[in-house]
């Protein structure tokens, strides 16, 4: 750390050159004497960047960043707050600690919480925050987190992990086993210092695989910010053998939930498309749960492939919602004959073609008031649904 940085002055000229065009910032070179360019960049592209992601780190004075990439690899601020509702207890320890942001909201639910970091200027960097925050209850602690848990006699409510999917000989992994630190290796020796463990993973993972390279799993949770998939959480309970619980969460204006159990066989009923048809949001979706959605909201399924949900009646559901105006056939002539404009917003969902490829053949550009959601129905025939969103 270079804590000249946080001088008076040079806060000022970062906050003031914020939305400076940092070619411009790089041209003129460092104004600031004893300070890199390279050092002032750094800082001005991450707290940039913490602007809608984490607000709190934004407007607090004297922040320390580390480079964009931690910024842009570490939580936001509202996933890390609802994680932080889903446990609680004495104390946790975080053994992959990054820039902390997931520790910051822990801290509210934890009387101690423990940031293990293996990078000493990130953990350096992590301390002197906390302090500009005034949490008082999180100890950081330098080195390898699963090795300093394993080594020391302590035991834990709950341990936290964020392996990272990062790695040297492979690239980027998507399998546990593959990311560091190896969880599935390391199971058996955490269950003895926890009998709770959260694990956050990459929104790409697959359920079932994840759900095999593990064991004594619980919940899993996947969280949607604005309908965009954020994280998928692991809860691992020691000795715990039932069924596992499947939560859906999407983060927006008005934060929706949608749970089921793993595996479970749900009745669901097919239809053609009747007055409304429905969406469900990305975590839905990332789920698997489609047969518990028609279930639970008693809505029909267009086609066992297409997850797309229909109804007589308006109903509330986690997701987008439309009106239908019409159903065709996948005819281009008797398809433009609705559309005079040439402009819709288009959705294909367990459909021969892709968005690009029916553009190019019809020539809808994107845009205007109208949805087409190109899918099949339960006769297995292509169909377009014209459609207002309601």
């Amino acid at each position: 750390m270079n804590f000249a940085l946080l001088q008076n002055n040079v806060q000022e000229f970062i906050c003031r050159n914020l939305k400076t065009d940092i070619t411009q910032l790089i041209l003129k070179g460092s104004p600031i004497e004893n300070i890199q360019t390279t050092e002032l960049i750094e800082q001005l592209e991450s707290k940039k960047k913490c602007e809608k992601k984490l607000p709190s780190w934004f407007l607090t004075k004297n922040i320390y960043y580390p480079n964009k990439l931690n910024i842009e690899q570490t939580s936001s601020e509202a996933t890390a707050a609802y994680k932080s509702t889903l446990i609680n207890g004495e104390t946790l320890i975080d053994v992959t600690g990054g820039f902390g942001v997931d520790d910051f909201a822990f801290s509210k639910r934890f009387k101690n919480v423990t940031h293990c970091e293996l990078n000493d200027e990130l953990s350096a960097i992590v301390q002197h925050n906390l302090k500009q925050f005034e949490i008082e209850n999180t100890n950081c602690v330098q080195g390898d987190g699963i090795a300093y848990v394993l080594e020391n006699t302590k035991k834990y409510d709950w341990i936290y992990i964020d392996p990272s999917r990062r790695n040297d000989a492979k690239g980027k992994v998507f399998l546990l086993k593959d990311c560091l630190p190896n969880v599935p290796l390391h199971l058996n020796a955490l269950l003895e210092k926890s009998n709770n463990l959260l694990i956050k993973n990459s929104p790409l993972i697959d359920l079932t695989s994840c759900i095999n390279e593990l064991k004594n799993v619980k919940e899993i949770h996947i969280i949607a910010l604005f309908n965009e998939v954020k994280e998928v959480l692991v809860i691992v309970e020691k000795d715990y053998n039932n069924s596992i619980k499947i939560i859906a969460t999407n983060l927006d204006k008005q934060t929706q939930h949608f749970n089921f159990t793993f595996q479970q066989e749900y009745e669901f009923t097919l239809s053609k498309p009747l007055n409304y048809l429905y969406e469900p949001n990305s975590a839905i979706l990332k789920s698997g749960g489609f047969t518990a959605v028609s279930a639970q909201f008693q809505i029909d399924k267009l086609h066992q492939h297409s997850h797309l949900y229909t109804s007589e009646n308006l109903i509330d559901f986690p997701g987008r919602r439309f009106k239908v105006r019409q159903t065709l056939p996948y005819q281009k002539k008797l398809l433009l004959k609705y559309l005079p404009e040439k402009k819709a917003n288009i959705t294909t969902r367990n459909f021969k073609e892709n968005v690009a490829s029916i553009r190019k053949k019809t020539g809808i550009k994107d845009g205007g008031t109208t949805y087409l959601f190109f899918t099949t129905n339960l006769k297995n025939e292509q169909i377009v649904m014209v459609c207002d969103k309601m």
